[in-house]
């Protein structure tokens, strides 16, 4: 319907906090993430989410009195929500990340808000505003410096003139693929850093970090997984908000939640089947039940709660949120610089949102 903006600025401005604190809270545990990946198999990990997730909120599949029954064309929508914005994206995504670089990834990656724009204009006939545009402009300038800085940063710091920080040997040796080799450079290291300073030691250890070598076949290829990664993501926006005109953000969150363990499921069991659960620490399984109560409940039902009132082109710009607070975590958590470019990219990111949000007398089409 049609509403003057002015009128319900105090439920818009609930609804964007619900939008950035999603967005947020996915930059937040993607970045704290890291250590998971590298002791489960990928489809193992979203497995184990998706199942967390379902133990976490089987009240939450139940059907209000106040909710239609749902449609087969709404089951379908249930599905392809579970299906592009959960399952396919993730197998986009971290597949695409291996085979290109991490600028290609970045600037590819910073689509998702005018993907959003696009497909919300092309298949829920939102009119988006030009100052929508002007914002998601911002909004993907801001991520492609976020991602051009955090490549920079990167190549800096795998140099030899790179400044030290603590722990740097010790990062190199946990992220190692050669298991062999890491631990017997682990003892090398610290023979060798007895008796040179931590930056020493990290010029010692840098040509290490450097990456291998990738073809252009392969860059290609890394790049096209990505670009349908965020349609996915682009996808998951627009559906949503077809979604929240049915059905409460609880009852979506659950159902497709539900969707992406079946989904996973094969995959999950086939891998759980010779993985050594033993061997993982407490700190992980604790890293672990967060992570999957933030990215299948949570930020989920965030999202949800944000797209019942504010149009799909405009939520697309929050999505900026999500590499700022994973940078932001980066800097305040694990120690990572902030640069000069990093504090354009945030300025560039919070006009792009000040923009695609800023109150209006003007009838906005929902």
């Amino acid at each position: 319907m049609d509403a003057p903006l002015h009128t319900a600025t105090p439920k818009l401005a609930l609804a964007y906090g619900y939008l950035a604190l999603s967005m947020a809270l996915v930059g937040s545990y993607v970045a704290l993430s890291k250590p998971l990946a590298a002791v489960f198999p990928v489809l193992l990990l979203a497995w184990l989410r998706f199942g967390i997730g379902v133990l976490a909120m089987p009240h939450w599949l139940n059907k209000p009195a106040d909710e239609p029954p749902l449609s087969v064309h709404t089951k379908w929508l249930l599905f392809l929500e579970s299906f592009l914005g959960n399952f396919l994206f993730t197998l986009c995504m971290i597949s695409g990340v291996k085979l290109t670089t991490a600028v290609s990834a970045g600037v590819i990656m910073a689509a998702i808000p005018a993907a959003v724009a696009v497909l919300s204009w092309a298949f829920l006939r939102e009119r988006v505003l030009p100052r929508v545009w002007a914002g998601v402009a911002c909004a993907v300038l801001g991520i492609g410096l976020l991602s051009v800085a955090n490549t920079d940063s990167n190549l800096g710091d795998r140099g030899a003139q790179g400044s030290a920080r603590p722990g740097a040997c010790r990062t190199w040796s946990a992220e190692s693929e050669n298991g062999t080799q890491r631990g017997q450079f682990l003892q090398d290291s610290q023979a060798h850093g007895q008796a040179m300073d931590q930056e020493d030691c990290e010029k010692w250890t840098a040509p290490a970090h450097l990456p291998p070598a990738i073809s252009k076949f392969d860059r290609l290829l890394g790049n096209l997984l990505l670009l349908a990664a965020v349609f996915c993501e682009a996808s998951y926006a627009v559906i949503g908000k077809k979604l929240t005109g049915s059905l409460g953000p609880r009852r979506i969150t659950a159902i497709i939640n539900l969707w992406g363990f079946t989904l996973t499921l094969p995959f999950g069991l086939w891998l759980a089947w010779g993985f050594d659960f033993a061997s993982v620490s407490t700190e992980i399984w604790l890293l672990l039940v967060f992570y999957a109560l933030a990215a299948c409940m949570w930020s989920v039902w965030l999202w949800m709660k944000g797209l019942k009132s504010v149009p799909a082109s405009q939520a697309g710009v929050f999505t900026v949120m999500l590499p700022v607070s994973a940078a932001l975590v980066g800097v305040t958590v694990l120690g990572e610089r902030l640069g000069g470019i990093q504090l354009l990219a945030f300025s560039a990111a919070l006009a792009g949102v000040v923009l695609a949000t800023w109150p209006s007398g003007r009838s906005a089409t929902r």
